[in-house]
């Protein structure tokens, strides 16, 4: 069929293929000696930079959700977003695993091209600063944050810096939790009977109150000192804390996690395992790339000038997001011991 014949949507033209296969630019061939492991090196980047323009197309539009004043937990909408949530932990899972590729270079492969590349580097990968920085890590919490913008234009450096002004992915979460209904109405707890005749921490609901001193039982002699971190994790909001979230956030999220088998807490406690698991991919790619570059390089600096595996090591120990959902595991009692719920909530969670 002659071109001028052909109608409809064709395969390498809805791809835009000749700008993508033609992309490729090594820096060795411009320079006359073409360097032949530049171009797996071009490709893998290239193909990072495609999966983090889908990524953070996947959290923008969760995020969209998340700016609701009301969301109602059993509609379709969060079960969307929990499928979302899932397909990025995929792709960075994915993305972890393209590491084995990176690692088919050896050190020799690198050096026939490396100084060619100066001073780029994946330090200036905008829209991974971007999607940092959407989900919640700010500038304060960034290890080296004096150099965090500093290898970028200025029209970059500006986005970035206007990012910080901009509410972040855990800040609706956080928002979303702290309206978690139940706690305001006691309907649901007019016939709720207190197991302890005591009082752990004053002025909190009955049934947190039974829960604080279910956990104050559970603890071993070298725990003791847990009872006060959960007090103050769940039960006070201090100015000074370092916590993204609230402790009426908290102690919601931890309910979640306590009563997650029940129906209308699936969704809720899904959203919390994914962005646990966002958390997780995201070290285990620093992790994977600090082994990567100390392979590749050893001790030498980055072409960026940082400090190569050492500066990735301490991003690696500094840049969990989702830190304080993760903390809340060492406040969780078995399910056994769990206080027994009222059953006009137990009918609220159930869809009955």
């Amino acid at each position: 069929m002659k071109d001028e014949d052909y109608k409809g949507v064709y395969y390498s033209e809805y791809l835009q293929l000749d700008k993508i296969l033609d992309a490729q630019a090594p820096e060795s061939a411009k320079k006359g000696e073409e360097a032949h492991d530049e171009m797996l090196f071009i490709i893998i980047h290239q193909s990072y930079e495609l999966w983090f323009k889908q990524i953070l197309h996947e959290v923008g539009s969760v995020m969209t959700f998340f700016e609701k004043t009301k969301i109602d937990d059993s509609s379709p909408d969060l079960a969307q977003a929990v499928h979302r949530l899932e397909r990025v932990v995929t792709i960075l899972t994915a993305l972890v695993k393209q590491i084995d590729i990176i690692e088919t270079l050896t050190p020799l492969d690198f050096l026939d091209y490396r100084d060619n590349l100066r001073p780029a580097s994946g330090f200036q990968s905008m829209q991974f600063k971007i999607l940092e920085a959407s989900l919640g890590l700010r500038m304060p919490e960034r290890y080296g944050k004096k150099y965090y913008t500093s290898a970028l234009k200025d029209s970059d450096r500006i986005i970035i810096e206007e990012l910080e002004k901009k509410p972040k992915f855990i800040d609706l979460i956080n928002d979303w939790l702290e309206r978690m209904p139940f706690w305001e109405d006691n309907k649901y707890w007019q016939d709720y009977q207190r197991k302890f005749d005591y009082n752990v921490e004053e002025g909190v609901h009955d049934f947190w109150q039974d829960y604080l001193c279910t956990y104050k039982e559970s603890l071993g002699e070298n725990e003791k000192d847990n009872i006060k971190g959960l007090v103050s994790v769940c039960f006070k909001d201090d100015a000074e804390k370092e916590n993204r979230l609230s402790a009426k956030a908290s102690r919601n999220a931890l309910f979640i996690l306590l009563y997650r088998d029940y129906p209308l807490l699936q969704a809720p406690y899904q959203v919390l395992q994914n962005l646990l698991d966002i958390d997780e991919q995201m070290s285990l790619w620093r992790f994977r790339h600090i082994n990567m570059v100390r392979r590749m390089i050893g001790g030498r600096v980055g072409t960026g000038g940082s400090t190569g595996k050492d500066y990735l090591m301490e991003a690696l120990n500094k840049h969990y997001i989702f830190k304080e959902i993760a903390n809340l595991t060492s406040f969780l009692i078995e399910r056994r011991r769990l206080p027994e719920l009222c059953p006009k909530l137990i009918k609220a969670m159930s869809f009955g």
